[in-house]
Parts: C-alpha cells; structure tokens; sequence
C-alpha cells in the first residue's frame, strides 16, 4: 500500500489517465493518499513548493509571485518581464489589456516550469498612504470586478493557476500581521468583497490567499464565514485556499484552519505539524472528511493545471518575448495619466524644440527590484531619462543645467523603499520629502517650464502644483516605462489613462487613515473614495476617473430605452461620443448611478458601466452600455440580502465622477 510505485505502475492507475473525468481522477488520487501523505500535502516546503509524494507521482506545486511579474525570489533568480503595476494596469480602464497581461505573465509561469501565480491582488485601495496601494487595482468595487476578471481568465488560459489575494479586508501595512479590520456587512458586501466574489463566480479562480489580518475578530486562515460559508458554499468556489506566508502564526489551533478550509498552509508547517493534526484528528476536533476536503481542493488544482499530464499536451510557456514586452508597454501608454497641461504644453514638438532638461530623484532610477514581494528580475528596464535620450537622439540636445532648457521634464514621485510604496509599511508622509520639494522648486525657479512626471504607486500631496504647467501620473510602468513616457510627452501616444483611484488635495480630507491600534475601525463604511469625496462635497486635487487627452471629446444624444422598469428588467444606456479635436485619441465612456430617495445612506453616485474607445478626429461612435437590477441594488442589513427599492434613479454618463456630461432619469417600480 505505502510502497513506491514504478512508472510503468503509475502510469496504469486512472489518475494518470487525462481522458477520466476531472473529478474522478481527483477521487483515485484522493483514495490511495495515507493519512500521514494528506497530513504532508498541508504544508509547504522550500519556501513556495508543496511537499512532493513520490510514492505516488505527485511532484513539487510550485507557486511564484507576483502581481506584476515573476519574483526572483521565487523561482531560482530568473529574469522575467517587469509588467506595469496593478494601479497602472488598472489607470488604462481597459479589460482586454487585463486579459494580454494575464496570458503573459501566464505563459511566464509556465516557462519556468511552475503552476500557480500568486496574485492578482485585488484589495481595495482604501487608504492613499497604504504601503502596498501600487499593486492593487482602485478604490471602486466595479471597476475592481471588470478588470479581475480577465485578469484571472488571461493567467489560467495558460493552465496556470491565478492566485486572488489577499483575502479579506487587508487594507493597510501597519501590523499587518495581528491588526483586526472592523467592518459591517454592508461594507463587506458592497465594497470588499465584490471583486473576489467576480473572479469565482464569472472566471472560476482555481486559488485564494488569506490575509494576514483579522476581520471581525478571526484571522483570514481560520474564517470560517469567510472562507467555507461564503466563497466555497455561497460561491460555489472549486480551488483551494492557501495561507499567506506565515500568516497561520497567530492562529490560536490547527483544527479552526482546517475547520474553515485552508488546504494549504505556507511557507511551511506552523498549525498543520504532523503531531498537531494528528492529535487534533484523534481528540476528535476535525474530521478526516474535512481533511479530505481541504487536499480534494489542492489535488483538484494540480490536476488544473495538468501537473500529472503529457507535457506536450498543455501550453508550452514563452518568456521575455518581443510580444510580452509589447504588452508591458501598451500597459504603460494606455496606464499613464495627464493629469494636467496647461496652455497646452504637451506634447512636446521635437522638431522646435532645442534643448531639454531631464532632472529629478526617478529620472535615472530602476524600480524593478523593490516593493517587497513584488519585485521583478527584468532582462532590461528603461529608465525614463533613457527613453527621452532615445526619442531625442540627433534632434533634440539634453542637458542638464533646468536654466539652459526650453522645456524641463521633472521625474519624481515615489519609490519601493520602507515607507514609501513597499510591502511591510505604510508611507509615513502624504507629501514628498522636503528635499525632493525643495530640489523641484528650486527646478522652477530656473525654469518655469517645467513638466513633473511622477513615478509612484499612490496619490501625492502636490502644494507645488500651481507652479508648473504640466503633470503626468506614471506610476511604477515596467520594463519598458522610459519608452512609454517619451511616448507621451512627445505625442506619440495620446494619454488615455484615467485615475483608478481619488487624489485628495491633503490626506486629511481622505475618511480612512493608517492607524497603528490593533482595532481597526472602518468607520467610513461603504464611503471609500470618490463615494465619500463626492458624498460630502470635498473637492479632490484629482477625481476619480479624470485623466485629460492631447484631443477632446463631444458628449450627445444620451438615450434611456425605458422611463420605468420593474423585476430583472435591464435598461439599455447608449450615447453619441466624438472625437472633436484634431489628433486620434481613447476616451473611456463612464457610467454612474445615483438612487434619488433611498431609506438608507447611499453614495451621491456610484460607478455600474464604462468603456473605452478609440476615434479618429472628427469620427463619432455610439457607445451601448446595460443596466440591470443589480446596478440598482445596495445590501440591506435588516433582510440581510440585497434590494432595490421603488423610485428614481439619475443615470450620470461623464469623462469622470466629477465630470458628468449627459443625465437622465428612470423610475423602479
């Protein structure tokens, strides 16, 4: 029975066969694992590996990170493409690029010969001084939803197991590790959740990452509610969860992990020791079915992603190509955002201009190898001062001296060191160092014409912004973010990215602080970002979605196809866009609802639809979007489910939360 197995012997058992039945071939495996094998498949080893069980065949699962791109620290020091950050990715608005990014870094899994990509993260930009804010996507649980989705489907296209972290409510950095996130129902339910939920129920993720932190009083590792109630019940979630990396620490048991269906603890065994379970299982404090169930879920998993398969019949993985780098800079063309330009300075005319200036802490820097998890091993990495050289070479001179330029191109922002955009701590200043302030003014002074680009993962404080004509949003834009920058500045690429997140003026007008207590209160309820801002009129140095263009845009003939629905009807929303400047450019197509009369506390407006489209000058396009009754929907604590009520609804459509061009009204009966 324990006995190794020959090949030729594993080769006849039905797990082996690839024509049987998924689940089948799970059951076989399933039922020829010894107790101690399950108690052994619990637990990791060499730091991002399960254990293997060679009596059976079964090697080595091997995970990596990360959002943006393979770890080095993860999968034997190999260079890999260093995609854009999340918030990039998310600032493009544009689901299709999600997808491109998830095959390649799909197929980046795959060539390095392991099965899962831990990420992507999805957790909810809640505060602007997070630490880890550049990996994730937004502050709005809609816009979250569309672009995880094919994010997710793009990675397991290539059989390579997504891995959705970090579940739940891990909002901060600071005691990350025993913090407790206090939040109410309604906020889990409209907020926090609706993106994880989206990757189960519309893209099937085969994996989740608990959180480090508690919500409502019990660790990610052992929520019970969290995990076996919601995604795996509710949800009908098929894959398995797996702690973060040593986040079952501060568990109080072994028997609650298993209880509330963590198959897999990481990076090796704290909770689930062989005597633990083993003593936990005979005093009669989990059940060997509920074992089984947490190993059906990984075993499930590894038959996914075809770990028992012929290699040559799953997809054979590329990495560093000519096309992944064609992603990872169509992510920062489309990601960049203008958020400013005065008098129209941008773009840069490179046949009358005579000399620049490239200044600044990030002109010559690589942010490839920072963040903490995130970091990347990229074969190159184009810095920004690079791109401008190259876009410049034999036209334009590029100094040094700000006072002997025509133009200057100021690059600052942020970086991944401690307390700043990094994993492990939250930014302890909202505003950049005085230093870095002083060095810009002093770059003013000298010439006036200066363009700032910021490089960071979160919103800036920017008392300086009166000063200078022109500021772009770079973010951390990968490998090839010194190409895209040029890109843009000289009108190569018109900027089509829009803000996936509120920039406050100061970050006191933000609702959630950083707080160092261990209770964490989120007081601001459903009121995240652009809901509060716009809720309680606070005026934003940035608004959600704003993001301007080197071109305009004309708004007309918004059409409602009823005044007055009822049940599941869906409305359909459509509305007339051109292009009425003179160069070809994107605009992304926002859709808001706004509940008129409501018996609880709704948002002024809250984003239900959105598209991007491409035009021509002159060119005029018909954008359709779909309403249905969840759109229309906020979650009641009293029923405990969610509900519509009777009355009006304004329908906004604008270039951003703050920019509404077109309103209509319908009324739910």
């Amino acid at each position: 029975m324990t006995e190794k197995l020959s090949n030729e012997e594993l080769s006849k058992l039905p797990f082996m066969n690839s024509n049987l039945d998924l689940e089948k071939r799970v059951e076989d495996l399933l039922g020829r694992l010894t107790l101690k094998e399950k108690f052994k498949l619990s637990s990791g080893t060499q730091f991002f590996y399960t254990k293997p069980i060679k009596r059976l065949g079964i090697p080595n699962f091997k995970m990596t990170d990360g959002p943006h791109g393979i770890g080095p620290h993860s999968s034997n020091n190999s260079e890999c493409t260093y995609f854009p950050v999340g918030v990039c990715r998310a600032a493009t608005w544009n689901p299709e690029l999600s997808e491109q990014f998830g095959v390649a870094a799909g197929q980046e899994v795959r060539d390095i010969g392991y099965h899962m990509l831990l990420g992507p993260g999805i957790n909810i930009q809640r505060a602007p001084h997070c630490g880890r804010n550049f990996e994730y996507q937004t502050e709005d649980p809609y816009l979250n939803s569309r672009l995880a989705v094919p994010c997710v489907k793009g990675i397991q296209s290539q059989q390579i197991a997504a891995c959705v972290k970090h579940y739940a409510c891990n909002n901060q950095e600071t005691n990350r590790f025993t913090c407790n996130s206090v939040v109410s129902e309604r906020a889990l339910q409209e907020i926090y959740l609706p993106g994880f939920k989206a990757t189960v129920c519309e893209a099937d993720a085969w994996s989740f990452m608990t959180c480090y932190n508690k919500v409502n009083g019990v660790y990610g590792s052992e929520h019970k509610n969290l995990i076996k109630q919601r995604l795996m019940e509710k949800w009908d979630f098929r894959g398995f969860v797996v702690s973060d990396w040593t986040a079952t620490q501060h568990v109080k048991n072994t028997e609650s992990c298993v209880e509330a269906g963590l198959s897999l603890e990481m990076p090796t065994a704290i909770k689930y020791k062989y005597k633990s379970m083993m003593d936990a299982l005979n005093e009669g404090k989990f059940t060997e079915e509920m074992l089984n169930e947490n190993i059906r879920r990984l075993l499930r998993v590894m038959f996914l992603t075809g770990i028992f398969d012929d290699p040559s019949t799953i997809p054979p993985g590329s990495r560093n190509t000519l096309e992944h780098q064609a992603v990872a800079r169509k992510i920062a063309e489309e990601g960049i955002v203008l958020l400013k330009n005065e008098d129209n300075l941008l773009p840069l005319d490179i046949n009358s201009i005579k000399k620049i200036a490239v200044v600044g802490p990030n002109a010559n820097k690589k942010m490839s190898r920072g963040g903490g998890s995130s970091q990347v091993k990229p074969p190159y990495e184009i810095k920004p001062i690079e791109g401008i050289q190259e876009k410049c070479k034999g036209k334009i001179e590029i100094v040094s001296t700000p006072s002997e330029a025509d133009v200057v191109i100021y690059v600052g922002g942020l970086n991944h060191r401690p307390h700043k955009d990094s994993e492990g701590a939250d930014r302890k200043r909202f505003n950049l160092t005085s230093t870095h302030i002083n060095r810009l003014n002093e770059t003013i002074q000298e010439n006036p014409k200066t363009i700032v680009v910021l490089i960071s993962g979160s919103p800036i404080g920017m008392d300086w912004i009166d000063k200078v004509p022109a500021v772009i949003e770079a973010w951390y834009p990968g490998m090839e973010g010194g190409n895209a920058i040029a890109s843009v500045l000289f009108g190569d690429v018109n900027p089509s990215g829009k803000l996936p997140i509120t920039f406050p003026k100061k970050l006191e007008d933000s609702p959630a602080q950083i707080v160092k207590d261990l209770e964490v209160n989120y007081d601001d309820g459903i009121f995240v970002g652009y809901r509060y801002f716009d809720t309680n009129n606070i005026e934003p140095l940035f608004p959600f979605g704003h993001g301007l263009s080197y071109t305009t845009f004309t708004y007309d003939n918004l059409k409602i196809s009823k005044d007055k629905v009822s049940g599941d009807e869906t409305v359909k929303v459509s509305v007339d866009i051109t292009n009425s400047g003179s160069r070809t450019g994107a605009e992304v197509v926002q859709l808001y609802v706004q509940d008129v009369d409501c018996s609880v506390e709704r948002p002024l407006k809250e984003l239900k639809g959105f598209k991007k489209i491409k035009l021509e000058p002159g060119a005029k396009e018909t954008i359709n979007l779909e309403l249905g009754k969840e759109d229309l929907s906020f979650y009641d604590e009293k029923s405990g489910g969610w509900k519509v009520e009777p009355g009006k609804f304004n329908i906004l459509v604008g270039s951003s939360s703050r920019d509404i061009r077109l309103q209509g009204k319908i009324e739910y009966l």
